[in-house]
């Protein structure tokens, strides 16, 4: 089979949409990344890539700390007007409604089914972004959205991000971990 290339990019076929929570200048505020993902299993750590420029990137650096909201397909008029403004210019404070964990200064918004609440582990600076990695002090989840101790995806219908779309989770496709025993080889 022949490819063609593409050239270097920032690709991932699919990835989480989620809320960035910080506060800054004294007010919660949420930015729209899709640049997210687990980083770490013990200590349970994620992160997510923020252009230096953002607003909510001045929150993070201020007090060492911040949330992943992850909201839902029907959150995502709310959630994409959040990625469209910036903080900087426009108080986005009363689009979600902020609650506090353990940390105190890591807005989380409410309606959204889960939320990672995290302490600043490291900022690491990768050209026009830096590569934000937290350490998960506490998730939070809606007790609707949870299935046997554990957030369920097909409940959550997490919002999903694939070139400038957003798509929602389909049907599962199989069971990671046992799939692949049915494998013969040719």
């Amino acid at each position: 089979m022949k490819k063609i290339t593409l050239g270097p990019m920032p690709y991932m076929s699919v990835m989480p949409t989620v809320l960035v929570g910080a506060d800054v200048a004294g007010k919660p505020n949420y930015m729209v990344a899709a640049w997210a993902t687990v980083a770490c299993m013990a200590p349970p750590m994620v992160c997510v890539a923020i252009n230096k420029g953002r607003y909510t990137w001045k929150g993070i650096e201020e007090h060492k700390t911040f949330s992943l909201n992850v909201p839902s397909v029907n959150q995502m008029i709310e959630t994409d007007h959040c990625g469209i403004v910036t903080g900087a210019q426009q108080d986005k404070s009363g689009v979600f409604h902020s609650v506090y964990g353990i940390l105190g200064t890591a807005p989380l918004a409410e309606e959204c089914p889960v939320n990672i609440e995290c302490r600043l582990f490291q900022a690491v600076d990768c050209g026009s972004h830096m590569l934000v990695i937290g350490e998960i002090a506490e998730i939070h989840a809606n007790p609707s959205f949870i299935t046997d101790g554990r957030p369920d995806i097909e409940k959550i219908q997490p919002l999903i991000y694939a070139q400038s779309t957003y798509y929602q989770v389909g049907k599962e496709a199989g069971k990671a971990f046992s799939s692949g025993r049915e494998y013969q080889k040719k």
